[in-house]
């Protein structure tokens, strides 16, 4: 019989110091494609990460001895795997356009979607009144950083459409969990669901890309390393990982530390890239992410 781990009813010091540190990896994720964008064309990085992604996690499967499972719910699969390719399509042109910090705040709204959806679609999920106050505060943070000028790199109508495409990455994300909840994908194991969105999104995205220009932007050493760095510890042990953390910890323990990605994300910004933080967007972020405690507190 396969070892299943075994469950925490609340989360330990181990579960905290790794999602502390999961959140740091995160932020400093989105700093590496910022950087990998100006070598390799956003649209066609993120299908090419998606493509050696799934070659490992195959590997790791065969290791395993985890059987391959295309018989149960094949559309299921297909429709989580066009949210996963339009969720990093959008991310990886939301850091093409702006920067780290504000599509961290904006990316990382997540959860207020999430909120909403699963209110009209998953019947214990209702929307309570803490919620609401916790949903109104993080939509201030939204409006707060949209209302803002761009300044730099982002200034100008790229700048907002960066901030869009962050959003749309940050709704098709809730549309994934939400998937993950009400359709016959749940019965699937982990390594299978995520197999599903790599295989199906690579070539997605990569078709996608011929409409986003060159596939090469004069990549040098460090592009090549970023392109790495996402397919080996991003897409394939992040991932498996977070997976790992959520088979194990309950769900609200694990989204109670959402509120840290933002955070980490627009320090990261600004201690790698130079990005500037203004008091428009640390008002922002204080906004999100006290209604992401809100949202997500017990």
């Amino acid at each position: 019989m396969e070892h299943q781990p075994q469950r925490k009813a609340q989360m330990d010091q181990f579960g905290t110091v790794g999602m502390i540190l999961f959140a740091i990896l995160l932020a400093f994720n989105q700093v590496v494609v910022r950087v990998t964008n100006e070598g390799i064309q956003p649209v066609f990085f993120a299908g090419i990460r998606s493509v050696g992604a799934a070659f490992l996690l195959l590997l790791w499967m065969r290791f395993r001895g985890i059987p391959l499972d295309f018989a149960r719910a094949p559309l299921s699969g297909l429709w989580v795997a066009l949210l996963f390719a339009g969720q990093f399509m959008f991310l990886f042109l939301a850091l093409d356009y702006t920067t780290v910090a504000r599509a961290s705040v904006l990316f990382y709204t997540m959860p207020i979607w999430l909120t909403l959806a699963a209110h009209f679609l998953i019947p214990d999920e209702r929307i309570t009144a803490q919620k609401g106050i916790g949903l109104a505060l993080a939509f201030g943070g939204v409006v707060c950083a949209l209302a803002w000028p761009h300044d730099g790199r982002a200034s100008g109508a790229g700048g907002v459409l960066g901030d869009i495409y962050a959003i749309a990455g940050a709704m098709c994300w809730a549309a994934i969990a939400v998937s993950a909840r009400i359709t016959p994908l749940r019965t699937l194991r982990i390594e299978m669901q995520l197999f599903w969105q790599l295989l199906v999104s690579g070539p997605i995205l990569i078709a996608a890309a011929l409409f986003f220009g060159p596939f090469l932007r004069d990549p040098e050493l460090i592009h090549w390393a970023g392109l790495g760095f996402q397919i080996v510890v991003i897409a394939f042990a992040a991932f498996l990982v977070w997976f790992w953390f959520i088979s194990i910890y309950p769900a609200s323990s694990i989204a109670s530390f959402s509120f840290l990605s933002p955070i980490f994300g627009v320090a990261m910004g600004w201690l790698f890239l130079g990005e500037a933080v203004g008091l428009e967007l640390l008002l922002a972020l204080a906004l999100v992410c006290a209604g992401l405690i809100l949202i997500n507190r017990r």
